[in-house]
């Protein structure tokens, strides 16, 4: 089997898991009453579902099931993470697509959310997958075999929601708007966007994957600065792409960073030291990677393809 065939049924799986824990409605066959969603929040069901459901890599999600695998976890705690992770992830697109913030009509070839469903609703879709997704990794403690087991989950949490808030792609997102108002900012605070702002997400994949599984300390403080190399390349590799990208397999307009006078990498430094800089955070990326106790073929050239994609 080709990578390319392998990275596509992979992704399907993922879609899998994401769809088996999404909101249901009222009255669905085969769900308890628990797990239905009232016909009075029908509409806010709906827009969570259109959002998770648009496609795309599936990439969190993916390095979370791959790491748990490698170091030898069980898909029953992976599971529920992987949904919550994906879903955070949308509520972030959501809520960037709306006009107080990136203002896009499209994601990924289709109308955004707030396009199809209005701005309000949209911002309740947003509301909704974030706190879902807690719920949603929280049913891992119901999977928990071992007291062991229950700890590693509990830490997993933790980490989540770090990852995810003030301390992590809140508090990059929260750089990034302040930085929209200046005509110039130091590099340290371009890092900062990109580290939190995307880095953080990766490395709730590849960490908390490794967490579950009872992976060696060593190795999860490696994932930790592998989250952070990675994550920054494929910001870059983002910037370069608005830039030189194909519209058609984007999903997505490009040019707008520069039409909204945006500060990245590539305004920064230019395209050549973009590709550079993504070469050199894949290479330290891999070198700490073929140092880890663990090895997973298919993830290794995962985190390769990262560098040139071209959309």
């Amino acid at each position: 089997m080709s990578f390319a065939q392998e990275l596509d049924e992979k992704r399907l799986h993922c879609e899998a898991v994401l769809k088996a824990f999404l909101p249901h409605a009222e009255n669905e066959a085969g769900l308890q009453e628990s797990e239905q969603v009232s016909h009075y929040a029908g509409a806010v069901a709906e827009a969570m579902r259109y959002s998770a459901e648009a496609g795309g890599k599936r990439l969190r999600p993916m390095f979370l099931y791959e790491t748990c695998s490698m170091y030898g976890g069980r898909t029953e705690l992976a599971e529920p993470f992987m949904a919550a992770l994906e879903m955070i992830h949308t509520y972030s697109l959501v809520h960037d697509d709306l006009p107080a913030m990136d203002n896009d009509d499209y994601r990924r070839g289709r109308l955004t959310t707030h396009k199809v469903y209005g701005d309000g609703m949209a911002v309740l879709a947003g509301d909704a997958l974030l706190n879902y997704a807690y719920e949603t990794a929280a049913a891992a403690c119901d999977r928990a075999g071992t007291p062991a087991e229950m700890k590693n989950v509990i830490r997993a949490l933790r980490l989540l929601m770090r990852n995810a808030g003030i301390h992590g792609m809140v508090g990059g997102q929260c750089a990034d708007l302040e930085a929209e108002k200046k005509d110039e900012i130091e590099a340290e605070e371009l890092l900062y966007i990109h580290i939190h702002k995307t880095a953080c997400l990766i490395d709730s994949g590849l960490a908390i994957g490794a967490i579950l599984a009872g992976a060696p300390e060593e190795d999860v403080e490696k994932l930790h600065t592998i989250s952070r190399c990675i994550g920054l390349a494929f910001q870059i590799r983002d910037d370069m792409l608005d830039v030189i990208g194909d519209e058609k397999k984007l999903g997505k307009k490009t040019g707008m960073d520069a039409e909204d006078h945006k500060i990245t990498y590539v305004s920064m430094y230019g395209l050549e030291a973009a590709e550079k800089e993504v070469n050199r955070l894949t290479e330290e990326a891999l070198a700490l990677y073929d140092s880890l106790s663990a090895k997973n073929a298919f993830l290794r050239e995962l985190l390769m393809s990262l560098v040139g994609r071209s959309y």
